[in-house]
């Protein structure tokens, strides 16, 4: 079995300031988290920007520019942007970070899907910032588009500058389009997959799903592709514990749950990669340093990055 990679998605863009303190939201917290989570066994790197006075989710490539280059002289894990960026946003608006920073790897979701964290506002006895409550409460009517079109130019821009890509899977069809994608010759192998579940809208975060899905994409994909396991919320843990037995990788982090165990906030992202390093460790599974998931994913290389 090959060496499991840890990803490790250090504040997202779907969690407000007022649900955890241990939310990073400022340039300097970011780096600090995403550093500790590299030197805690993460060997990628999932990042969004926020902006520093209210924590709201941003594109802006200034903010990213803020901490990138101190999480690169800091430590070797790989850096993967996200194009995905806050719900809402403009595809020119998802793009522009990575666009400007040419990153190893880039997440891009395939396919359009409802998004809904609406339930997310009635847990939260008081917010911090008035943009919170409508930001969340807006996904009852919300669908985050991700069409074909959209998915190319993402595919083509970014291919362009020689990076690649998780694929981020939050249903069995997307599954199909990526394999479009592969039929049309638009994207190389190794493809890495980012099968998500738990998402209202998505598919579920049941254990026959997930091995549904990886059995449809050892269909389309065979030998070509690596797949990754995600899980939002109380799910984390047990389902990316699953995933690597099965032989996934996996990704854990801020940005898919706040906490560590049940009803205990998790203090950083460092923890939480530590918890999953210990269950990995536990089960004789090996984790793969940053450069050993760049020779599995067939990235450009650290030196190969814009900032």
């Amino acid at each position: 079995m090959d060496k499991i990679i840890i990803s490790c998605a250090v504040t997202g863009s779907i969690h407000t300031p007022s649900m955890s303190p241990h939310l990073p939201v400022t340039a300097d917290e970011i780096a600090d988290q995403a550093v500790a989570a590299a030197e805690a066994g993460a060997a990628v790197l999932h990042l969004h920007a926020r902006n520093p006075a209210d924590g709201r989710p941003s594109q802006d490539p200034a903010l990213f520019a803020a901490f990138l280059p101190a999480i690169r002289d800091r430590c070797d894990a790989i850096i993967n942007i996200t194009t995905g960026g806050g719900l809402g946003m403009s595809l020119d608006e998802r793009l522009a970070p990575a666009k400007w920073a040419a990153p190893e790897i880039a997440s891009l979701n395939m396919g359009s899907l409802n998004f809904d964290i609406s339930g997310a506002a009635a847990r939260v006895p008081a917010f911090r910032h008035d943009w919170e409550r409508p930001y969340l409460e807006m996904t009852r009517d919300f669908i985050l588009s991700n069409t074909f079109a959209q998915i190319e130019r993402g595919l083509r821009d970014l291919g362009a500058l020689g990076t690649r890509f998780e694929y981020e899977c939050y249903d069995v069809g997307h599954l199909y389009n990526l394999a479009h994608f592969v039929d049309r010759g638009l994207v190389k192998p190794p493809f890495f997959v980012q099968a998500i579940f738990g998402i209202l809208g998505g598919i579920g975060a049941d254990h026959a799903n997930l091995m549904h899905m990886k059995s449809t994409a050892d269909r389309l994909f065979g030998a070509d592709y690596r797949l990754s396991v995600l899980a939002a919320g109380r799910h984390q843990m047990p389902f990316v514990t699953m995933g690597a037995i099965l032989g996934a990788n996996v990704r854990v982090g801020l940005e898919d749950s706040l906490y560590i165990s049940k009803g205990r906030l998790a203090t950083s992202n460092a923890e939480q990669v530590a918890k999953i390093r210990r269950i990995l460790d536990e089960l004789s599974l090996e984790v793969a340093t940053p450069d050993e998931a760049r020779a599995m994913l067939r990235t450009k290389g650290a030196g190969g990055v814009a900032f």
